[in-house]
């Protein structure tokens, strides 16, 4: 898990713990979009779940990209969390 509680040095450790575990024990990372800063590369994971949106969708972009670095050999999954019936949904819908 990395999030604004993550000092700097225990975050490259974090990704490369998940990244060396054999397949059957890894399953999730968490990684609020803000707190990964750039330059992660997260091409361990299949799956992006994208549960904080920001307001600049580069921001989202960027996340996506980090499952989508050379290296990744499988194809990646992207989905976004989006409650209903509020600002973030209608913010989405246009």
């Amino acid at each position: 898990r990395i999030d604004g509680s993550v000092p700097g040095d225990q975050r490259q450790a974090a990704i490369d713990r998940f990244s060396t575990l054999p397949i059957e024990e890894s399953f999730v990372f968490l990684l609020c979009t803000r707190a990964g800063g750039v330059g992660i590369n997260l091409t361990a994971a299949d799956t992006c779940i994208i549960f904080d949106s920001d307001w600049n969708p580069q921001n989202d972009l960027q996340a996506q990209a980090r499952c989508h670095r050379i290296g990744q050999t499988k194809p990646v999954q992207i989905y976004r969390l989006i409650c209903a019936n509020t600002y973030e949904k209608d913010m989405f819908d246009r």
